[in-house]
């Protein structure tokens, strides 16, 4: 076989875009360097790793879909040794790419990426959001070198660095009269509108919290956003249960965050990694910085607990 790296490279963008065009888009090359690059990887290789149809772009074959994913792995070895060569210098230069929890992005990840820009200025972060399970299948594909997510769907091939426990606490419009007590209890919320954060792991994790006390919560609307479910708590559609706070929440005008009083064990979020990947300079450092900001309390205030417990337990259910 004769390929070479851009080849290569080419090929992984066409197949994960699904489309030639897009390809040549991202990559910022012609359509038909993309089209020469992927016909003469397949003739290399001896088989087609794609079908196309005019019209509807391309479709990996059974054996391009096997090959794309080895491809990509080994992209993602080469520029970890990219990374670490220009790294011998003693600068930690390289691309960081990390996937993160959606709803915990806002109000998560700007003070990590502010502290990267200051400590570690030659490192490049790219981001990538979804919910859990998309977050975790990242990591699988190596679309990522770690993950931001909650501990709950890791398996043993993943390795977890903690950073912060999430109790899960209520937020509720500002003209509830439940706002003028110190906190609520399930018992109390299962008689209000609630409005659901509808995502992977999510909704069977409210429902459980309300399920472990012989309660069933009374969903009026439900939605993949946490912003919108904010939106709607304010607009006074009922109250939703999340577990990381968003900047600005302390003392917004529509809806209040309440802690809630009964015992429930926390989440924890932290970064995941595949366990048995060596990861480049880049990342470690990534990763040190993290613990720093840990250490130094920056994510104290993403949650909202009961004074005087024990927001720290692990917890094998799913959070917001």
């Amino acid at each position: 076989m004769n390929f070479t790296l851009k080849q290569l490279r080419y090929a992984e963008a066409a197949g994960r875009l699904g489309s030639i065009a897009r390809a040549a888009e991202e990559m910022a090359i012609s359509q038909s360097s993309i089209t020469a690059a992927i016909d003469a990887l397949e003739q290399s290789l001896d088989y087609d790793l794609f079908v196309r149809t005019p019209a509807r772009g391309i479709q990996a074959t059974p054996a391009g879909m096997e090959a794309l994913q080895m491809i990509r792995t080994f992209l993602n070895n080469a520029r970890h040794f990219e990374s670490d060569l220009q790294a011998v210098g003693g600068d930690e230069t390289g691309v960081v790419r990390i996937g993160c929890y959606g709803t915990a992005a806002p109000a998560f990840l700007p003070p990590i990426l502010k502290a990267m820009k200051e400590r570690r200025p030659t490192t490049t972060v790219d981001v990538l959001e979804g919910d859990m399970a998309s977050v975790i299948g990242y990591l699988r594909d190596g679309k990522s070198d770690l993950s931001f997510t909650y501990e709950i769907g890791l398996d043993s091939g993943h390795s977890f660095e903690r950073l912060f426990s999430a109790p899960p606490y209520a937020l509720l419009p500002a003209d509830d009269p439940l706002c003028a007590l110190p906190g609520v209890s399930y018992a109390q919320l299962s008689r209000r509108p609630m409005v659901m954060l509808d995502l992977a792991y999510s909704r069977e994790y409210f429902n459980t919290l309300f399920a472990r006390r012989g309660l069933t919560p009374n969903v009026t609307h439900a939605t993949q956003s946490a912003d919108f479910a904010r939106a709607l708590v304010a607009g006074g559609f009922g109250f939703t249960i999340l577990n990381i706070l968003p900047p600005g929440s302390e003392g917004h005008r529509s809806y209040k965050a309440l802690p809630i009083l009964d015992e429930t064990e926390a989440p924890v979020f932290g970064i995941a990694t595949l366990r048995q990947t060596r990861q480049p300079r880049a990342v470690r450092g990534f990763i040190r910085t993290c613990i720093e900001l840990r250490d130094a309390g920056a994510f104290d205030a993403l949650t909202v607990s009961v004074p005087g417990s024990s927001s720290a337990k692990k917890n094998n259910n799913s959070p917001q």
